[in-house]
């Protein structure tokens, strides 16, 4: 096919193939051509020969100025498995979203054009994708497995930025800018929708995504060699990471990126990090709930009996509960859907209700006159019961992903 060049990639072989193949592996490329040709058949051998996978190489030029694309094409012309694409602009991330957007493959991954990572880890990259046993795969070269040539500044730069994402966006995964990466096709089509860079930043936002939705991220210590000829302006580069996190992290705060929907399409829990600081704020504002319902209780006490004096300060607490709930511990921002949350709310309560006054009933079948120090031990303890319950019900039902208005993460 003649190179052409338009907004949208342009495929320099067929891509109609009849049969997709289990991996797609871009390559995006800048002004590469005097290392291309080298490095895609150095590729192309081992998928053919040491790959037990359907492969195909997808070069993705990113509007290079040399002879990068002339190569590309007559790479493609000559290699079935390879093909390649032409995009005008510039640019990393929009290179990976044109090529896993248009691409049919199951698993979808990408490599620097240097090979700087042994290709021996793509088989373990690639493995716990076609399991399902996670979503996402990353190769890292931040443990003590991995083994890494590069100089000290580079060194320095990536565990800073590193240092500096798990600060501010209290991200889990290791290494985020390496070179070499994997994710699940249909994972693809819920996440790449929400990523807004098109640049270096790609990696990180992607992966921030994911790892907030819920997705699973493996990791794969690799053996890297840094390309000394690198065109990478680490200055310019770490600039707009920094952009990058404070967009990212306002987004996020805002409630403005709907991971909920990432996380019911691909059927994945919250992260256990994020419910575990539900469980804290729940438990925080149990507290105080708690105290509240307490000095209701004792207040009403001496003006009705025991079982309204309960039900009363039980229901005002509940408002307050699920008022604070709903915005502190489920993140739920917006004031559509309140009515019908603290409707849903009320009918936990009447479980709730039922497990106090339940526990106060028994009270008098043992004691039939308790002091006012037993039945208060006694609600206490039925709270924390029904506290729990709570929690199940409003994490589970009311503020379930899939049905709640746009929330924070």
């Amino acid at each position: 096919m003649p190179a052409t060049t338009t907004d949208s990639p342009v495929l320099a072989t067929d891509s109609a193939s009849p049969h997709a193949p289990t991996l797609d592996i871009v390559v995006p490329v800048y002004n590469e051509a005097c290392d291309l040709e080298p490095c895609i058949r150095r590729l192309h051998r081992f998928i053919s020969h040491d790959l037990p996978l359907t492969a195909r190489i997808t070069i993705a030029d990113n509007a290079s100025t040399d002879d990068t694309w002339q190569i590309a094409s007559a790479l493609a012309a000559e290699l079935s498995t390879v093909h390649a694409i032409h995009l005008d602009t510039k640019g990393r991330g929009r290179a990976l979203h044109a090529a896993w957007g248009a691409s049919d493959a199951t698993v979808l991954a990408y490599m620097d054009v240097d090979l700087s990572t042994d290709l021996a880890a793509l088989l373990p990259l690639v493995a716990p994708l076609l399991s399902g046993h996670s979503d996402l795969a990353i190769g890292t070269r931040l443990t003590h497995s991995a083994r890494v040539v590069r100089g000290p500044k580079r060194e320095l730069v990536s565990r800073v930025y590193n240092t500096f994402l798990h600060a501010t966006l209290r991200t889990r995964f290791s290494d985020a800018q390496c070179g070499f990466k994997a994710i699940r096709r249909d994972r693809a089509q819920l996440l790449l929708p929400l990523v807004e860079d098109n640049e270096w930043f790609f990696d990180t936002e992607l992966l921030v995504l994911a790892e907030r939705s819920g997705l699973r991220i493996h990791e794969v210590p690799v053996d890297w060699t840094d390309d000394p000829d690198s065109r990478v302006d680490v200055v310019a580069t770490a600039i707009a990471d920094l952009k990058g996190v404070a967009r990212l992290g306002c987004g996020l705060a805002a409630g403005r990126i709907p991971l909920a929907a990432v996380a019911v399409h691909a059927r994945r829990p919250l992260p256990a990090s994020g419910a575990t600081r539900q469980v804290l704020r729940f438990a925080s504002i149990g507290l105080a709930s708690t105290a509240l319902y307490l000095l209701l209780y004792v207040g009403l006490r001496s003006a009705m009996p025991a079982i309204a004096a309960n039900g009363i300060a039980l229901l005002l607490s509940a408002v307050a509960n699920t008022a604070a709930n709903r915005r502190l511990t489920f993140g739920v921002v917006t004031p559509s859907g309140a009515l019908r949350h603290h409707l849903q709310a009320l009918v936990v309560f009447a479980v709730a209700l039922g497990m106090t006054s339940g526990a106060l009933g028994l009270l008098r079948l043992a004691a039939p006159r308790p002091s006012p120090l037993l039945e208060v031990a006694t609600l206490i303890a039925a709270n924390l019961g029904a506290t729990a319950v709570r929690f199940v019900l409003l994490r589970g039902w009311v503020f379930k992903p899939d049905s709640q208005e746009p929330h924070r993460s």
